[in-house]
């Protein structure tokens, strides 16, 4: 079926004529209708906009207009990131109603590549905490498992692109937004440089540590929508070395962040342990590498994580808590307790943690380590209250180095993940590792059991 071919596949039946995007858009609309009535992935569905774009781009291709790979294919928009027209509700109760004026500058360059904008996609409320079935709206459930969580606020993203809704969507990641749900859902996420790509029109959770990015079915799809959306120099793309040798490339394993963690799962340690024999077994020369203390950067990381969003809420907040459901209210005030002193000594241990990363690079071409610690927690107990799941991303959003978080296997039907960490504005080289990663494993072709 063409929904399950690759973006790129699919692009090539449209040039050549075998499929038109608004049959293709029709058939995505359909298995959205069948199948999302269990995952939740979307708020809203613009049918009738994605088909107007649809026969536009099907008018072009007739014409011989072939603008970028995206051409003709539907995308999915996390709802935190502005698309006109549509209500940009952050799952807030006082947002219901918030509709745009104008696309964020994100989605306006999707739709200049030419893809097809189908709808709003499921997020935590303001990218905080959950999932929360108080929310404005029920959250997204993981397609391998509907009583297991979706690992984080990009969770509409990757349930769209697990289920097989879409091949390719846009998220954010702030303290692993992207990342979380790409190792509980199996799929890729792929968080840029910090202001790679630009935040104009996407509500913001923390200035600095912010990232808009894809969540895609594989490594390539993640590289192309990444392509369209960043502001590289001429001549640069993500996807400039997709299908190279990576021997002779040079990878520190971090190990140390996680192997002695008595949270981790030993089913993640031994599938990373052998991604990492997989990668040297391609040619890349291994070495073991010590990463700052983990708990000290998350600690720091967390301080002006909240700060920000306090800061950026605050008013609201004194003014209009009805707008906010409990959970959220409750996180984003958490950061009325952080002082000026403690915001500042934050910040310093970010820039010691930056240098220590950057120096690592100096001497290595990535960093691979793990992202969760275990594979999707059961979502009941979020009922009650808000569950702690063991991550360790959110150091790199305060460095905001480029990290690809890919899928490296299953535990008891369940994906599990790591992420690759890269040099700053150097997402092709960590691109061109998971991409050879994927090519010799088969954990991108994996689908929930649903939908085999």
């Amino acid at each position: 079926m063409a929904l399950d071919l690759s973006l790129f596949e699919q692009g090539n039946i449209l040039r050549d004529g075998r499929l038109t995007s608004v049959a293709l858009v029709e058939a995505y609309l359909r298995r959205i209708e069948a199948r999302d009535g269990a995952y939740r992935a979307f708020y809203v569905v613009d049918r009738e906009g994605a088909l107007a774009a649809a026969k536009e781009a099907d008018a072009a291709f007739a014409e011989g207009v072939d603008i970028s790979h995206l051409h003709g294919i539907p995308v999915g928009i996390k709802d935190l990131i502005d698309v006109s027209g549509l209500a940009t509700t952050a799952n807030a109760p006082g947002r219901k109603n918030a509709f745009a004026e104008k696309d964020a500058e994100v989605v306006r360059r999707l739709r200049d590549a030419g893809a097809i904008v189908i709808g709003k996609l499921a997020t935590y409320e303001w990218g905080t905490v959950g999932p929360d079935n108080r929310g404005a709206f029920p959250p997204a459930r993981n397609p391998w498992s509907l009583e297991h969580i979706t690992g984080g606020s990009s969770s509409g993203s990757a349930v769209a692109v697990a289920g097989g809704l879409l091949r390719t969507t846009l998220g954010t990641d702030t303290g692993g937004s992207l990342r979380g749900p790409a190792f509980y859902c199996g799929v890729v996420g792929l968080k840029p440089t910090f202001d790679l790509v630009p935040r104009s029109g996407v509500l913001p959770m923390s200035d600095s540590m912010d990232h808009v990015g894809p969540m895609s079915a594989t490594v390539a799809e993640a590289a192309a929508t990444l392509d369209v959306i960043a502001d590289f120099p001429p001549g640069v793309s993500a996807s400039e070395k997709l299908g190279r040798s990576i021997s002779g490339l040079r990878i520190g394993y971090a190990r140390n962040w996680f192997a002695q963690d008595s949270q981790t799962s030993p089913a993640v340690l031994s599938a990373i342990d052998t991604a990492i024999s997989t990668l040297s077994q391609l040619g890349a020369i291994i070495e073991e590498v010590e990463l700052p203390d983990y708990y000290s950067i998350e600690v720091a990381a967390a301080a002006i994580l909240h700060k920000e969003s306090f800061d950026y809420h605050a008013q609201s907040l004194r003014d209009r808590p009805d707008d906010f459901g409990r959970r959220a209210f409750l996180s984003l005030a958490a950061g009325l307790a952080v002082t000026e002193d403690e915001l500042a000594r934050a910040r310093g241990a970010g820039e010691l943690f930056r240098a220590e990363v950057d120096r690592l690079l100096l001497s290595h071409d990535a960093l691979i380590t793990a992202g969760a610690l275990t594979t999707a927690l059961l979502a009941a107990p979020f009922e009650k209250e808000a569950v702690w799941t063991p991550m360790r991303t959110i150091g790199f959003n305060v460095s905001g180095h480029p990290v690809l978080a890919m899928p490296i296997g299953f535990d008891n039907g369940l994906p599990m993940g790591m992420q690759i960490v890269g040099k700053h504005w150097d997402e092709a080289t960590i691109v061109q590792i998971g991409d050879a990663f994927e090519r010799a494993t088969d954990h991108a072709v994996q689908r929930p059991p649903a939908l085999t």
